[in-house]
Parts: C-alpha cells; sequence; structure tokens
C-alpha cells in the first residue's frame, strides 16, 4: 500500500472543509444541546492536515479473512469477547449481534437488539454491550446498554453532539433529505467509562456510562471517524474520509501514525477492534471482515 496522500492532496480534499483554530483535549470542553442537532463542524483543520502528513506511514498488508454475506449482510462493529469469539454489529436495520469464531466465520449465535443503523459495539465492565446508533427512528439518535443474553435494552442515553456533521450542504435535487448522525464506534476502557466517536460533533468522547455523560473529549482528527480500538495509552481511529487508520495520543488526540488503505483494492473500513497487537476490520459495505499484517 501507498501513501498516496501528499499535504497538497489532502489540502484539496479538505479544501471544502471549514478551518479551525489548533485545539487540543486541555481546550476547554464544548457544550451541546441534547434537544437539539449539532451542524456545521467541518474538520480536519490546518493542524490537523499537517499532522496527517507528517505522521509516519506504517506499512500493512490487508488480508480479507472471511465474508458471511447474506446472512450478516452489512458489518459495521466489532468486539472481541474475553473468551476469544467475535461480536459483529450488522447495521441492516433492526440490528443483529452475531458471535462469530474469528478464525473461520462461523456463526455461534445470533442475538436481536433494538438497535437502529448501529455502528458501535463494546462490553462493559458488567458484560452487558454498549451500542451506538447512527440513526433514529423518532427523537435524536441513542446509546444503548444492552442485554447480551436477550438482546433487550437495559438503558439508553441521548448520544452527546448528535446531528450534521461536516460543512453545512444544500439539499441535493433528487435526493432524500439528509438525517441527523449519532454515535459511530464505542470502545470500552475501564473504570466505568468508554470512548465514542461522535463525527457531527467533530469529537471523540470519553464517556461515564452511569451517567452516559462524557466527562472529557478529543477533537477528532477528520470529518468522518468510524471505527476505534484502544491500544494501552493509544487509541486507533478510522479515518473513512481518507481511508486510513490513525494512531492518535489518548490524551492529547495528536495523530502519531498512520496506516493507508487502498482505495481501489482493499474493503472499505468501517469496524475496527485489536487483538495481540493485530488491527482487524470490517466493511459494512462488501461484508468482508479483514486483519492488518
Amino acid at each position: 500500500m501507498q501513501d498516496s496522500f501528499t499535504r497538497r492532496g489532502i489540502m484539496a480534499t479538505a479544501g471544502a472543509f471549514a478551518l479551525a483554530a489548533p485545539v487540543r483535549a486541555a481546550d476547554t470542553e464544548p457544550v451541546f444541546d441534547d434537544s437539539e442537532p449539532t451542524r456545521g463542524v467541518a474538520i480536519p483543520s490546518v493542524q490537523h492536515v499537517d499532522e496527517m502528513a507528517a505522521a509516519p506511514l506504517i506499512k500493512k498488508k490487508v488480508n480479507k479473512l472471511w465474508n458471511d454475506t447474506p446472512t450478516i449482510k452489512e458489518p459495521n462493529a466489532l468486539q472481541f469477547t474475553a473468551t476469544g469469539t467475535l461480536l459483529i454489529l450488522d447495521q441492516v436495520d433492526p440490528n443483529k449481534v452475531f458471535e462469530v469464531n474469528p478464525s473461520d466465520g462461523k456463526i455461534l449465535r445470533t442475538v436481536q437488539t433494538e438497535s437502529i443503523h448501529g455502528s458501535g459495539i463494546t462490553i462493559d465492565g458488567d458484560g452487558n454491550w454498549i451500542i451506538t446508533s447512527t440513526k433514529a427512528l423518532q427523537g435524536p439518535p441513542v446509546t444503548l446498554k444492552v442485554d447480551p443474553k436477550s438482546g433487550k435494552t437495559l438503558q439508553k442515553w441521548v448520544t452527546p453532539g448528535w446531528g450534521f456533521y461536516g460543512p453545512d450542504r444544500p439539499p441535493r435535487p433528487g435526493m432524500p433529505a439528509e438525517t441527523a448522525s449519532g454515535g459511530h464506534d464505542v470502545k470500552w476502557a475501564g473504570n466505568g467509562r468508554y470512548w465514542m466517536a461522535v463525527p457531527a460533533s467533530g469529537r471523540i468522547f470519553m464517556m461515564d456510562e452511569a451517567s452516559g455523560k462524557a466527562v472529557r473529549s478529543l477533537v477528532a482528527p477528520v470529518n468522518r471517524t468510524h471505527g476505534l480500538a484502544i491500544d494501552g495509552n493509544f487509541l486507533w481511529s478510522v479515518a473513512a474520509d481518507f481511508f486510513q487508520i490513525h494512531k492518535l495520543d489518548a490524551k492529547t488526540g495528536k495523530i502519531l501514525a498512520k496506516i493507508q488503505l487502498d482505495k481501489k483494492n482493499d474493503p472499505a473500513i468501517h469496524g475496527l477492534e485489536i487483538k495481540d497487537g493485530v488491527l482487524w476490520y470490517c466493511d459494512a459495505g462488501s461484508g468482508w471482515v479483514c486483519n492488518l499484517t
């Protein structure tokens, strides 16, 4: 895979984005009105464009492991369990969670949830699932705590910063009206907290599960953050709009390194997970589950 994104190329891609002043996690946290959609947050900033260009390239090979379509039609999030099996959240509504054998994709069980257009799944300290919904049948998108046996919703919270991500765009002739977006991926961080990417807010939040409120956040590197994976003191974050995966400093959000995928030949990147130092990802468009070596 080649690093085809020069600084000039990134600036051209980001040309439609609004430029923001450099900010870091230590800056004042934004306040979002959960009753109203967020609008007009446009990134990357000049700072993040420079960081992407300067970040060392980690060369990886994409291994297409298996594809469970049409049973798992739109795999949009991944989470390994304590026993080594793999949870896959299917984006087809209402969403099902499939527990599979990661070596061959064999489906071990299926759980129906109440999530709509789900995009992230993780396991909390009590073994419950935390699932993010990017859409909602009515009202704002929500984050769910789910019983892993029955799929029933135990608790739910409005996702902070939900809304319309990217620069404000006029309606497109002949296209349906744009709908608000919620959280993308989630990953359990321990001590009652989890990370959650919310593109409309331009942030990756550290969430408190008990209250459903953000305790701090990082400025997202790009407009369309997607999958997340925790790697010690670092976060891996999918930059779907650049076909990259970024290694971030979990304290500051700085881009420390990048993996560049081949847009023509590799499956697209949606859900992300890490096990034994190896990154895994899934593509909701083609159905492939892959890893990177």
